[in-house]
């Protein structure tokens, strides 16, 4: 009999964490590994040393985090940084002091300078000033990259990170202030579909470019990326510059998404845009160059996503996060 790879998914009740376990038991050669919040504390640094003690786990999937839209990244700037600085240390040091060789940490595109060069790229990084408003969610972000770079440098680990881009999908936060940009709004219009009101406010201007990907396609990119042997993945990065952008490499205007999500919804009312609420950085799109020398692509329309994350909804409306 083959001994199965052990591999340890951080945050599986997550959207990100989730879809990335839907993916690994598909194969036969993957023993998923999953721990509840309640019953291993990621930010208690005794708990994850036990835990990677314990359950000799052979690759990590580091998608757990705290996350969320530009309300709660606003109002609760030090759960952001200090949770996930938390998290971060512990899993990454912890899975070094264990043995285990090879760790995927997954960031986000917010790590770039609010005024980048569009589209993004990875060489970006730590250019300019970051987007104020979730500078402390940033700002762990960047440490988890360095994180890895560093035990990679000093350890030789294989320890790889991937930027996503906006993510959405099954399982997401549909809190209608505290979650992002698409579930707020697939929440909302259809609570304004039910209540028959006759129009919605978003916030900001709508002038915002944002970019898109559904989260089963970052769980494909994420395996991908883990799958590719050390050499091939080292020929695409470098010491000092070792993450990877996944996204679709397309955007949207603010307002184009929600008139999209009206459409799919059903919302027949007028669309308000409330300028005196702040817009965030004007645009956000990933140079996924990179990636797409690598060998991977996306697949899911943004239309098709959208479609497929209402009909979610729908059938989970009574039990999602909200």
């Amino acid at each position: 009999m083959l001994t199965k790879k052990r591999v340890f998914v951080a945050g599986h009740n997550g959207m990100v964490g989730s879809a990335i376990v839907r993916n690994l038991k598909l194969s036969d050669s993957v023993e998923v590994v999953t721990r509840s919040r309640a019953e291993l504390d990621l930010k208690n640094e005794v708990e994850v040393k036990n835990f990677f003690v314990t359950e000799r786990v052979d690759e990590v999937y580091l998608a757990a985090a705290k996350v969320g839209g530009i309300i709660a990244n606003n109002t609760y700037p030090a759960e952001f940084i200090y949770d996930n600085l938390m998290i971060e240390c512990n899993v990454i040091h912890s899975a070094h002091v264990a043995g285990v060789n090879k760790l995927l940490f997954l960031g986000s595109s917010c790590i770039y300078p609010k005024l980048a060069p569009q589209p993004m790229s990875e060489d970006a990084l730590l250019t300019g000033i970051l987007e104020p408003t979730n500078e402390p969610y940033a700002i762990a972000k960047i440490a988890g990259i360095k994180l890895c770079e560093s035990y990679s440098r000093q350890y030789g680990r294989d320890y790889r990170s991937v930027m996503p881009t906006n993510l959405y999908g099954p399982n997401d936060n549909f809190h209608s202030e505290n979650s992002h940009v698409i579930p707020a709004l697939i929440r909302r219009f259809h609570e304004a579909v039910v209540n028959n009101e006759p129009e919605l406010v978003v916030w900001g201007s709508g002038e915002p470019k944002r970019e898109f990907l559904h989260v089963d396609d970052m769980a494909l990119a994420s395996v991908y990326v883990m799958s590719l042997d050390r050499e091939e993945y080292l020929r695409n990065t470098s010491p000092m510059l070792s993450h990877i952008n996944v996204g679709s490499g397309v955007d949207c205007s603010i307002r184009e998404l929600a008139e999209l999500i009206a459409k799919i919804v059903g919302f027949k009312g007028k669309v308000i845009f409330d300028r005196a609420k702040p817009d965030g950085a004007p645009r956000k799109l990933m140079n996924v160059e990179r990636l797409k020398g690598m060998g991977w692509n996306y697949s899911i329309s943004l239309e098709e996503g959208l479609q497929n994350t209402y009909e979610w909804y729908c059938e989970h409306k009574n039990e999602v996060r909200a």
